[in-house]
Protein backbone atom coordinates (compact mmCIF):
# COMPACT_ATOMS: atom_id res chain seq x y z
CA UNK A 1 0.00 0.00 0.00
CA UNK A 2 3.06 2.25 0.09
CA UNK A 3 2.25 3.35 -3.48
CA UNK A 4 -0.80 5.18 -2.08
CA UNK A 5 1.26 7.82 -0.33
CA UNK A 6 4.76 9.14 -0.94
CA UNK A 7 5.73 12.17 1.13
CA UNK A 8 7.91 13.45 -1.73
CA UNK A 9 4.76 13.73 -3.91
CA UNK A 10 2.69 15.52 -1.27
CA UNK A 11 2.05 18.61 -3.38
CA UNK A 12 0.71 16.57 -6.28
CA UNK A 13 -1.96 14.62 -4.39
CA UNK A 14 -5.70 15.19 -4.35
CA UNK A 15 -8.54 13.21 -2.83
CA UNK A 16 -9.78 10.28 -4.90
CA UNK A 17 -11.17 6.79 -4.42
CA UNK A 18 -8.03 5.70 -2.53
CA UNK A 19 -7.05 8.85 -0.58
CA UNK A 20 -8.97 10.89 2.00
CA UNK A 21 -7.78 13.80 4.16
CA UNK A 22 -9.11 14.95 7.56
CA UNK A 23 -8.11 18.09 9.46
CA UNK A 24 -8.31 16.28 12.85
CA UNK A 25 -7.34 19.42 14.75
CA UNK A 26 -9.94 18.88 17.48
CA UNK A 27 -9.62 15.09 17.61
CA UNK A 28 -10.50 12.17 15.36
CA UNK A 29 -13.44 13.17 13.15
CA UNK A 30 -16.48 10.86 13.26
CA UNK A 31 -16.37 10.59 9.46
CA UNK A 32 -12.99 8.82 9.70
CA UNK A 33 -14.78 5.57 10.56
CA UNK A 34 -17.12 5.82 7.60
CA UNK A 35 -14.04 6.11 5.39
CA UNK A 36 -12.39 3.20 7.23
CA UNK A 37 -15.42 1.03 6.44
CA UNK A 38 -15.61 2.26 2.84
CA UNK A 39 -11.93 1.61 2.08
CA UNK A 40 -12.00 -1.82 3.75
CA UNK A 41 -15.08 -2.92 1.79
CA UNK A 42 -13.62 -1.74 -1.54
CA UNK A 43 -9.95 -1.64 -2.55
CA UNK A 44 -8.25 -0.20 0.51
CA UNK A 45 -6.92 3.33 0.83
CA UNK A 46 -5.11 5.87 2.94
CA UNK A 47 -6.52 8.38 5.43
CA UNK A 48 -4.29 11.36 6.17
CA UNK A 49 -4.88 13.34 9.36
CA UNK A 50 -3.76 16.94 9.70
CA UNK A 51 -4.71 17.98 6.16
CA UNK A 52 -7.41 20.19 4.68
CA UNK A 53 -8.44 20.47 1.05
CA UNK A 54 -8.56 23.77 -0.83
CA UNK A 55 -11.28 24.59 -3.34
CA UNK A 56 -8.96 23.57 -6.17
CA UNK A 57 -8.43 20.16 -4.54
CA UNK A 58 -4.87 20.77 -3.35
CA UNK A 59 -3.89 20.07 0.26
CA UNK A 60 -2.44 22.08 3.12
CA UNK A 61 -1.54 21.15 6.70
CA UNK A 62 -3.64 22.15 9.71
CA UNK A 63 -0.87 22.53 12.29
CA UNK A 64 -0.87 19.27 14.24
CA UNK A 65 1.92 19.06 16.84
CA UNK A 66 3.46 16.32 18.98
CA UNK A 67 0.74 16.64 21.62
CA UNK A 68 -1.98 16.30 18.99
CA UNK A 69 -0.23 13.27 17.57
CA UNK A 70 -0.12 11.40 20.88
CA UNK A 71 -3.76 12.17 21.61
CA UNK A 72 -4.95 11.18 18.11
CA UNK A 73 -3.00 7.90 18.06
CA UNK A 74 -4.37 6.86 21.46
CA UNK A 75 -7.89 7.68 20.32
CA UNK A 76 -7.31 5.79 17.06
CA UNK A 77 -6.12 2.58 18.69
CA UNK A 78 -8.72 2.71 21.47
CA UNK A 79 -11.52 3.13 18.94
CA UNK A 80 -10.41 0.64 16.30
CA UNK A 81 -10.24 -2.04 19.01
CA UNK A 82 -13.71 -1.17 20.33
CA UNK A 83 -16.13 -3.70 18.81
CA UNK A 84 -19.06 -1.41 19.52
CA UNK A 85 -17.50 1.12 17.12
CA UNK A 86 -15.75 -1.05 14.53
CA UNK A 87 -16.57 -4.72 14.00
CA UNK A 88 -13.00 -5.66 12.99
CA UNK A 89 -9.56 -4.11 13.42
CA UNK A 90 -7.58 -4.31 10.17
CA UNK A 91 -4.76 -2.04 11.36
CA UNK A 92 -1.26 -3.11 12.37
CA UNK A 93 1.34 -0.90 14.03
CA UNK A 94 3.22 -0.31 10.78
CA UNK A 95 0.01 0.79 9.02
CA UNK A 96 0.26 4.16 10.80
CA UNK A 97 3.08 6.59 9.94
CA UNK A 98 3.86 10.17 10.99
CA UNK A 99 5.56 12.79 8.82
CA UNK A 100 6.75 16.35 9.30
CA UNK A 101 5.57 18.73 6.56
CA UNK A 102 7.20 22.15 6.94
CA UNK A 103 6.94 22.01 10.73
CA UNK A 104 3.42 20.51 10.91
CA UNK A 105 2.78 16.84 11.62
CA UNK A 106 0.54 14.61 9.53
CA UNK A 107 -0.58 11.08 10.39
CA UNK A 108 -0.99 8.61 7.53
CA UNK A 109 -3.23 5.59 8.13
CA UNK A 110 -3.15 2.77 5.58
CA UNK A 111 -6.41 0.79 5.37
CA UNK A 112 -6.09 -2.60 3.71
CA UNK A 113 -8.87 -4.11 1.63
CA UNK A 114 -10.65 -6.61 3.87
CA UNK A 115 -10.57 -10.26 2.89
CA UNK A 116 -13.77 -11.74 1.53
CA UNK A 117 -14.48 -13.56 4.78
CA UNK A 118 -13.96 -10.32 6.78
CA UNK A 119 -16.53 -8.28 4.86
CA UNK A 120 -18.68 -6.38 5.49
CA UNK A 121 -16.66 -4.03 7.67
CA UNK A 122 -19.16 -1.85 9.51
CA UNK A 123 -19.31 0.71 12.31
CA UNK A 124 -21.49 1.67 15.29
CA UNK A 125 -22.53 -1.97 15.82
CA UNK A 126 -24.98 -1.52 12.93
CA UNK A 127 -24.57 -4.02 10.11
CA UNK A 128 -27.12 -2.55 7.69
CA UNK A 129 -26.77 1.09 8.70
CA UNK A 130 -23.03 1.24 9.24
CA UNK A 131 -21.57 -0.48 6.17
CA UNK A 132 -19.99 1.90 3.64
CA UNK A 133 -18.37 1.75 0.20
CA UNK A 134 -16.10 4.18 -1.66
CA UNK A 135 -17.12 5.94 -4.87
CA UNK A 136 -14.69 8.55 -6.25
CA UNK A 137 -14.10 10.96 -3.33
CA UNK A 138 -17.13 10.01 -1.27
CA UNK A 139 -18.18 7.37 1.26
CA UNK A 140 -21.68 6.02 0.69
CA UNK A 141 -23.83 3.82 2.90
CA UNK A 142 -24.40 0.39 1.35
CA UNK A 143 -27.92 -0.71 0.55
CA UNK A 144 -29.36 -3.79 2.26
CA UNK A 145 -28.86 -5.72 -0.97
CA UNK A 146 -25.17 -4.75 -1.14
CA UNK A 147 -24.67 -5.79 2.49
CA UNK A 148 -26.40 -9.11 1.87
CA UNK A 149 -24.14 -9.68 -1.14
CA UNK A 150 -21.05 -9.12 1.02
CA UNK A 151 -22.43 -11.54 3.61
CA UNK A 152 -23.20 -14.14 0.97
CA UNK A 153 -19.69 -13.87 -0.46
CA UNK A 154 -18.17 -14.63 2.96
CA UNK A 155 -18.81 -18.29 2.31
CA UNK A 156 -15.94 -20.51 1.27
CA UNK A 157 -17.85 -21.31 -1.91
CA UNK A 158 -18.79 -18.06 -3.63
CA UNK A 159 -21.81 -17.65 -5.90
CA UNK A 160 -19.82 -18.22 -9.08
CA UNK A 161 -18.70 -21.64 -7.77
CA UNK A 162 -22.28 -22.95 -7.54
CA UNK A 163 -22.73 -26.17 -9.54
CA UNK A 164 -25.75 -26.06 -11.86
CA UNK A 165 -26.91 -29.64 -11.33
CA UNK A 166 -29.70 -29.49 -13.92
CA UNK A 167 -27.47 -28.23 -16.74
CA UNK A 168 -25.59 -30.68 -18.99
CA UNK A 169 -22.13 -29.78 -20.23
CA UNK A 170 -23.50 -29.80 -23.78
CA UNK A 171 -25.40 -26.59 -23.02
CA UNK A 172 -22.16 -24.61 -23.05
CA UNK A 173 -21.19 -22.95 -26.32
CA UNK A 174 -18.53 -25.05 -28.05
CA UNK A 175 -17.27 -22.21 -30.28
CA UNK A 176 -16.77 -19.87 -27.32
CA UNK A 177 -14.83 -22.54 -25.43
CA UNK A 178 -12.56 -23.20 -28.43
CA UNK A 179 -11.95 -19.48 -28.94
CA UNK A 180 -11.03 -19.09 -25.28
CA UNK A 181 -8.69 -22.11 -25.42
CA UNK A 182 -7.01 -20.78 -28.55
CA UNK A 183 -6.30 -17.47 -26.82
CA UNK A 184 -4.90 -19.39 -23.85
CA UNK A 185 -2.59 -21.38 -26.15
CA UNK A 186 -1.28 -18.20 -27.77
CA UNK A 187 -0.82 -16.43 -24.45
CA UNK A 188 0.83 -19.36 -22.66
CA UNK A 189 2.23 -21.74 -25.23
CA UNK A 190 3.09 -25.15 -23.79
CA UNK A 191 0.89 -24.76 -20.73
CA UNK A 192 -0.06 -28.16 -19.17
CA UNK A 193 -3.76 -27.39 -19.71
CA UNK A 194 -3.22 -27.77 -23.47
CA UNK A 195 -3.17 -31.56 -23.02
CA UNK A 196 -6.60 -31.63 -21.35
CA UNK A 197 -9.84 -32.34 -23.17
CA UNK A 198 -12.57 -29.71 -23.00
CA UNK A 199 -14.29 -31.18 -19.92
CA UNK A 200 -11.04 -31.49 -18.00
CA UNK A 201 -10.02 -28.00 -19.05
CA UNK A 202 -13.28 -26.43 -17.93
CA UNK A 203 -13.03 -28.22 -14.61
CA UNK A 204 -9.46 -27.00 -14.15
CA UNK A 205 -10.39 -23.33 -14.63
CA UNK A 206 -13.50 -23.52 -12.43
CA UNK A 207 -16.06 -23.43 -15.22
CA UNK A 208 -17.31 -26.93 -14.37
CA UNK A 209 -17.40 -29.14 -11.29
CA UNK A 210 -18.63 -32.54 -10.07
CA UNK A 211 -22.12 -32.39 -8.60
CA UNK A 212 -22.65 -33.79 -5.12
CA UNK A 213 -26.06 -35.07 -6.23
CA UNK A 214 -25.38 -37.19 -9.33
CA UNK A 215 -21.55 -37.25 -9.21
CA UNK A 216 -21.49 -35.99 -12.82
CA UNK A 217 -19.71 -33.00 -14.32
CA UNK A 218 -21.88 -29.91 -14.72
CA UNK A 219 -21.20 -26.23 -15.49
CA UNK A 220 -20.69 -23.88 -12.58
CA UNK A 221 -22.42 -20.52 -12.44
CA UNK A 222 -19.17 -18.95 -13.65
CA UNK A 223 -18.95 -21.43 -16.52
CA UNK A 224 -22.52 -20.72 -17.60
CA UNK A 225 -21.96 -16.95 -17.54
CA UNK A 226 -18.68 -17.19 -19.44
CA UNK A 227 -19.43 -19.94 -21.94
CA UNK A 228 -23.20 -20.45 -22.02
CA UNK A 229 -25.80 -19.24 -24.47
CA UNK A 230 -27.89 -16.23 -23.48
CA UNK A 231 -31.18 -18.16 -23.56
CA UNK A 232 -29.75 -20.65 -21.06
CA UNK A 233 -28.03 -18.00 -18.94
CA UNK A 234 -31.25 -16.06 -18.28
CA UNK A 235 -32.94 -19.20 -16.96
CA UNK A 236 -30.51 -19.10 -14.03
CA UNK A 237 -29.85 -15.34 -13.92
CA UNK A 238 -33.12 -13.66 -15.00
CA UNK A 239 -31.70 -10.12 -14.79
CA UNK A 240 -28.67 -10.94 -16.95
CA UNK A 241 -28.28 -8.37 -19.74
CA UNK A 242 -25.11 -7.02 -21.37
CA UNK A 243 -25.34 -3.84 -23.41
CA UNK A 244 -22.64 -1.90 -25.29
CA UNK A 245 -23.57 1.36 -27.00
CA UNK A 246 -21.48 3.71 -29.11
CA UNK A 247 -22.87 7.23 -29.03
CA UNK A 248 -20.94 9.59 -31.30
CA UNK A 249 -23.73 11.99 -32.20
CA UNK A 250 -25.93 13.44 -29.42
CA UNK A 251 -28.76 13.76 -31.92
CA UNK A 252 -28.78 9.98 -32.43
CA UNK A 253 -29.59 7.56 -29.59
CA UNK A 254 -26.65 5.34 -30.59
CA UNK A 255 -24.47 4.73 -33.63
CA UNK A 256 -23.50 1.15 -32.77
CA UNK A 257 -24.92 -1.31 -30.28
CA UNK A 258 -24.19 -4.83 -29.08
CA UNK A 259 -26.53 -6.54 -26.65
CA UNK A 260 -26.60 -10.03 -25.25
CA UNK A 261 -30.26 -10.67 -26.04
CA UNK A 262 -30.10 -10.03 -29.80
CA UNK A 263 -29.98 -13.75 -30.66
CA UNK A 264 -27.34 -13.06 -33.32
CA UNK A 265 -24.46 -14.40 -31.19
CA UNK A 266 -23.94 -16.41 -28.00
CA UNK A 267 -24.59 -13.52 -25.60
CA UNK A 268 -22.13 -14.80 -22.97
CA UNK A 269 -19.58 -12.71 -21.08
CA UNK A 270 -16.54 -14.14 -22.86
CA UNK A 271 -17.74 -13.33 -26.36
CA UNK A 272 -19.13 -9.97 -25.25
CA UNK A 273 -15.75 -8.96 -23.81
CA UNK A 274 -13.80 -9.69 -26.98
CA UNK A 275 -16.45 -8.28 -29.33
CA UNK A 276 -16.53 -5.02 -27.39
CA UNK A 277 -12.74 -4.87 -27.11
CA UNK A 278 -12.39 -5.24 -30.88
CA UNK A 279 -14.87 -2.42 -31.39
CA UNK A 280 -12.93 -0.16 -29.02
CA UNK A 281 -9.55 -0.74 -30.69
CA UNK A 282 -10.66 -0.60 -34.31
CA UNK A 283 -9.50 3.02 -34.72
CA UNK A 284 -6.41 2.82 -32.48
CA UNK A 285 -3.28 3.36 -34.56
CA UNK A 286 -0.51 0.77 -34.26
CA UNK A 287 2.99 2.20 -34.84
CA UNK A 288 5.70 -0.03 -36.29
CA UNK A 289 7.79 -1.49 -33.46
CA UNK A 290 10.03 -4.55 -33.06
CA UNK A 291 11.14 -6.53 -30.04
CA UNK A 292 13.80 -9.17 -30.62
CA UNK A 293 12.77 -9.60 -34.22
CA UNK A 294 9.05 -9.83 -33.42
CA UNK A 295 6.48 -7.23 -34.46
CA UNK A 296 4.68 -5.63 -31.47
CA UNK A 297 1.03 -5.23 -32.37
CA UNK A 298 -0.25 -3.60 -29.21
CA UNK A 299 0.39 -0.27 -27.51
CA UNK A 300 -0.16 1.22 -24.04
CA UNK A 301 -3.60 2.29 -25.29
CA UNK A 302 -4.48 -1.32 -26.11
CA UNK A 303 -3.34 -2.41 -22.65
CA UNK A 304 -5.40 0.35 -21.01
CA UNK A 305 -8.50 -0.64 -22.97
Amino acid sequence: MSDLFDITKFDSYKEDNRREVKKAKGGLPHSLWETYSAFANCYGGVIILGIREREDGSWYTTGLNAGDKDRLLKQLWDTVNNRKKVNINLLKEDDVETYDVEGDLIIVIYIAMAKREEKPVYINDDLFGGTYRRNHEGDYRCTRLQVKTLLRDQAENTMDMEVLDDVPMEDLNYETIQGYRNRHRILKAGHPFERLNDSEYLRSIGAAAISRDDKQLHPTAAGMLMFGNEYDIVRHFPEYFLDYREMLDPAIRWTDRLQSSSGEWSGNICDFYFRVYNKLIKDVKIPFAMDGGDRIDDTPIHKAL
